[in-house]
This record gives structure tokens, sequence and C-alpha cells, in this order.
């Protein structure tokens, strides 16, 4: 599954806010699982290595090749030359960060998710929170919408039991153990604002720890219960009576939508939730929303579209909500996890970044949709429950305001996003595997020369990979933009190259993603080691050196392509947006016989356009796979 999306990634002297957005584990995750205690198998991982000095300088001089220009390049060998000098910089920086990893559990992690999440000002919707769409459900009225919601609710506490009890089984990789931390940081957490940095608080070991979720109906936010005073889960049933409560309690929107203050830009929400929680009643609200386990967000039905665009449509709804207008005020955008079912049947989910990667979401929300698929049996009489508690607003002039610059905001970027979800029928795994070739990889090629078709350039590439094979390991780059891919998308549509010549160049390409991905997940690969190299001068109080603060080096961390896979159980697909202004947001499940992908881009941005993407992207698909049909090799 991926590292999703750590896609973030620091530029070269720019402030946080032009970081690239985390993404995703490149190999699905091992149905192997054994249980084991928590604290005993964190102790048995190993810790992330510090790279050596001279492989990442070479390995980066590589990566730029397909993405820069001879007289960049020549110009950034002469700097990273003098960067890696005997007795140099480097050298200097690459002891201290030895140092760090030694007296660290993981040198990187404060770091990443400080400089990726934390100081990323722009807001998170869009820009760094996930969506993820489930498949339809079978339900398309307040009663059914209810029922399937008591049952979900249900089935996170079934997943939340094994977190508590620390019986969750241990997720293997390749037959290495990862590490399982990011699994007890996803529930009872939220982000909260700052003024120039957000924090994040976990109230999951807490004492005692928190017993209710909340519940958004009509913007309205409501705080219930979901244990008995034995300790119990409550029943489906039990808790179909509750939401109903809350339902007939909120028949119409609340006039002041507090909630769409969390999709603001983060300084601007950290000057507004100062202003928020002044008032005692709102303080204890906003209390509350942080302490719960979870959000479950219970919209309207969303607007009629044709079967073709529904899963766009439903997409728009997980990542942003449609506008003011719309649902984005029914969320708060700061919890760690938000399940959003819509009255339609349209259901999904929203997730803030910082805490976690997408793995353990996706096997929660597997569990989920597995749990709610089950029989039911019968129940236990009913005993009485105490009502939901509404969690009230005193809205001053001052948070009015707020609130009409956060509608607006929301509304910009609501219409500046296009967003293509495209199922991709003809063919998922099973030919890239009968080939012998990575999934993954090949999907990965496919994007390149899809990009190459519709930009006439190759760009730089950004796919996440998972560090958890280490303790508290997040996410590497995996650069997909490679010369060997290079050379594939060049010579494809070339009339003069021979078919067997393609052949040749697409299984480089495929073996070189391969390859580039497997030194990733080692712990190998070139972007968080230079990040930590940067990290390390900024902490020694040195000049950054003039490596990053090259040209080629933002180029370099300018990701105009920013992707991530999500394998999953379940068909579903996760979307996020573009993490530079004329960049595409890649994000795609690779189910045995068909893909489902979603495609991003900003509709300000005139070069760039989802839908001409992701029509690409099914035509290199399908060229490929008719090249290596119409191609007799000798050998594979």
């Amino acid at each position: 599954m991926w590292g999703f999306c750590s896609r973030f990634a620091v530029k070269a002297g720019m402030k946080p806010c032009s970081f690239m957005k985390p993404n995703h584990l490149v190999k699905p995750v091992s149905a192997t699982r054994v249980s084991g205690r928590y604290l005993t198998h964190q102790q048995g991982l190993p810790h992330l290595p510090v790279p050596p000095l001279q492989q990442t300088c070479e390995r980066y001089l590589a990566a730029l090749e397909p993405i820069v220009e001879e007289d960049e390049l020549k110009r950034t060998k002469e700097l990273v030359q003098e960067f890696q000098k005997a007795g140099g910089v480097g050298e200097r920086l690459q002891r201290g960060l030895e140092k760090r990893a030694h007296h660290t559990e993981n040198w990187l992690s404060e770091w990443w998710v400080q400089l990726a999440y934390l100081e990323y000002r722009l807001p998170v919707v869009v820009h760094s929170s996930p969506g993820l769409v489930l498949p339809r459900m079978n339900f398309s009225d307040k009663q059914g919408q209810i029922r399937f919601a008591a049952k979900l609710i249900a089935g996170v506490l079934d997943f939340k039991t094994m977190i508590d009890n620390e019986t969750l089984p241990v997720e293997y990789l390749g037959g290495r153990p990862l590490c399982m931390n990011q699994y007890y940081e996803v529930l009872s957490s939220c982000r909260v604002p700052g003024l120039k940095r957000d924090s994040v608080v976990n109230h999951a070991t807490s004492s005692p720890p928190p017993r209710h979720i909340t519940v958004v109906h009509n913007l309205q936010f409501f705080a219930l219960d979901v244990y008995n005073s034995d300790g119990t889960p409550l029943t489906v049933d039990q808790i179909c009576v509750q939401l109903e409560r809350i339902c007939s309690s909120s028949l119409q929107p609340d006039e002041e939508p507090v909630g769409i203050l969390t999709t603001q830009h983060r300084d601007s929400w950290g000057k507004a939730y100062i202003n928020l929680i002044k008032d005692k009643t709102n303080k204890e609200s906003v209390s509350t929303i942080q302490r719960s386990i979870l959000v479950v967000c219970l919209d309207g039905a969303m607007p009629e579209v044709s079967d073709e665009m529904y899963r766009s449509s439903a997409a728009v709804q997980m990542l942003h909500g449609g506008g003011s207008e719309g649902n984005s005020a029914n969320r708060w955008f700061d919890k760690t996890l938000q399940f959003i079912i819509g009255e339609d049947g349209t259901c999904g989910a929203n997730y803030e970044h910082a805490p976690a990667e997408g793995p353990p979401i996706v096997a929660l929300i597997d569990h989920v949709v597995e749990y709610t698929r089950k029989t039911e049996v019968v129940q236990p009489p009913m005993v009485p429950l105490p009502m939901p508690q509404k969690l009230h607003f005193n809205i001053t002039p001052e948070v009015k305001k707020d609130i009409e610059e956060a509608k607006q905001s929301m509304n910009t970027l609501a219409e500046d996003l296009d967003m293509r979800v495209v199922v991709f029928g003809h063919f998922g795994k099973n030919v890239p595997k009968s080939h012998k070739m990575s999934p993954d990889a090949f999907i990965q090629v496919a994007l390149q020369l899809a990009y190459y078709r519709v930009h006439q350039r190759c760009c730089a590439t950004y796919e996440s990979a998972s560090l958890r094979m280490f303790r508290l390991g997040r996410t590497d780059t995996i650069r997909s933009a490679s010369t060997a891919s290079a050379a594939f998308v060049k010579a494809f549509d070339d009339p003069r190259r021979q078919n067997t010549q393609k052949v040749d160049l697409m299984e480089k390409a495929v073996k070189a993603h391969r390859s580039y991905t497997n030194m990733a997940i080692s712990g190998q690969a070139i972007d968080r080691h230079l990040l930590g190299l940067k990290m390390q001068a900024v902490d020694e109080k040195l000049s950054i050196p003039d490596v990053f603060r090259d040209a080629a080096y933002a180029k370099a961390l300018n990701y105009e392509l920013s992707t991530s896979q999500v394998p999953s159980k379940t068909d579903c697909v996760m979307c996020f947006g573009p993490v530079v202004p004329n960049g595409y947001g890649v994000c795609y499940n690779p189910m045995s016989d068909h893909i489902n992908f979603a495609v991003s881009s900003f509709n300000t941005c005139e070069q760039t356009n989802a839908a001409r993407l992701a029509q690409a992207m099914e035509d290199a698909l399908l060229d490929m796979r008719t090249l290596l049909e119409q191609t007799p090799r000798a050998k594979l």
C-alpha cells in the first residue's frame, strides 16, 4: 500500500508551503498476518539508515538527467562535486545526520511531519488531505443512510478493539515486518491550527480515553457516546436510534456553518481559531470534536450527474464537499478521520495526513466495509440511552466575518479543482503480471508515456514509497521519471523505431522503476536524505549549501506529476489535488481485472487538463499492451 501521499517535498531554499504532498507504499502489503504485542514488535524493527553521501549525490545527478537541460546539469555537477569533496560541508552534515540517527528512534520522522504537514500553510482541503470514494451503497433515503452509518460506526469500533487490545495483526512486506505505529495515531486524534505551525493532539492514550464520536448533520455538530456504561460498544440498533435522534433534532441547516473554517489557509484558520475559542462554549465544543474518536458526516444527496460522471462527482464530495452551498461546511477537516455518507448512497472518507499515510486508513476502511456486509445478529433488548449532545457555538461578528471569508476561499478552490475518476476496464494487474512485469511499474511507465504525449516533455514525478520497514517510518520518493523511462517514451511514437526496440526499452523502464522502488523502501532513496542534510545545516546554524539553492534542485522538487498507488481489497479509489499549480494529482488502485484512477488538475492552469491526461493514460496502457502482444520476443 501506499505511503500516501507523502506527497510533500521540500523545495530548495523555499518555505514549507512549497512542499510536495505525501504519497504511498508501492507493493500491496502481504496478507500474511501474525498477532503480536505492539511494543515488543516495535522494538524489534531496525532504525532508518542514513544512506552513504557519495551514493546519494550520484543518484541525485542521475535523477536530474531526464528533467533538466544539459547546461543546468553541468552547473549542478560542479555544485555536487564541491558539496561532497573530502573535508567539505557535505561530509560535516553527513556526520551530523549519522549522529542524529544514533540518538533518535528515527532521524527523519519528526522533521518530516513538521515540514511536510504542520508547517505547510495551504489549506489541508485539496492540497494535503486525501479523499476516498467507496462503491455506491445500496440505499437512497434517510432511513437507509442512518442504517448504513450505524453499521459503519460499529465496524470502526470493532477495528478499534484490536488497536486498544494491541491484537492488530502485524503486516509484512516481502517477508519483513512493518512498523504498526500509525494505526495508533488515527483514531481520537486531530490537527490543531497555529499561527505559523500547527500541532496534532492524540487523545487515545488520555485517561479516561474518549468514548464519543462527532456526528455532523445539516452543518450542526453532535457528540454521540458509542459505549455503554459497562464499556461495551453500542449495537447497530442502538446507534441507529441515536442517529435518528440527531437527524430529527437538526432538520434545517444551521445558519452559521462553523465547519467551513477548517477549509481555510492555515494562517487564516490559526487566527480565526483564536477568535473562535475565546468564547467558553465554543472552546468546549471544539475540544469535544478534537477529542472524539472520529467524525461521521451525514450529507444530503449530491447534485444529480450522469452515470459516467458519478464517481468524479463523488470524489469531489470526499475531497472538499462541493463548496459552501454543498457539503464543505458539513465537515471538520482537521479531524484525522472523517467518514462521509450521503443520503443517495454516496460514501467515502477524508483524512488529515499529518498522523498517518494511507495504509492504516485503507486497512481500517477494508475492515469496516467488510463489517457492514455481515448478516446482522439478533441483538439484546434496548436499554434507554442518553440523548446525543448538540455542540453549541456562539457566533460573534468577528467569527461571522471569518466564516464569510472561509466560504469565499473554499468556493474559489472548489471551482478551480478539476477531478476525473475513471475505471479502466480493459485489464488490471493481470496483464503486466502475465508479461512478468510489476503492475505498479507498468502503470507508472504508462503515466510517463501519457504525460509525454500530452506535454511533449518529461517532468519531475513523485510516487510515494513506504518506509514502514523501519521504526516510525513514513515515506520516501520513488522518482518515476528516469533516463530509462525517458528513452522509452521518446521512442514509443517514433515510426523509425522497430517494435522489438520499443519492447526492449519498455522492459528497461519497468525494471528501472522496480529497482528504484526496492531502493526506496530499503531506505536508500535520495529525497529524504537530501532533505535531512539540508535540515542538518539549519540545525547547525550553517548557511544553506549552494546545492540546495540551485535551480535544478527546485525543478527536481516541482512535482508536476504527484502520484500514489493505493491498493485495497475494496473496489475504491483515493483522490487528491495537484501539489503545484501546473501539476496533476494521480492516484490509482489496480484490481485484478481493472484499474481505478483519479486524476486532478487546476482549471486556472491552461496547460493542464485532468480529462485529457486520463484519456492519454487509458490510451498509453492499451498501446503498451498491444505492443507487447504484437511483438514476438526471443526471451522473457
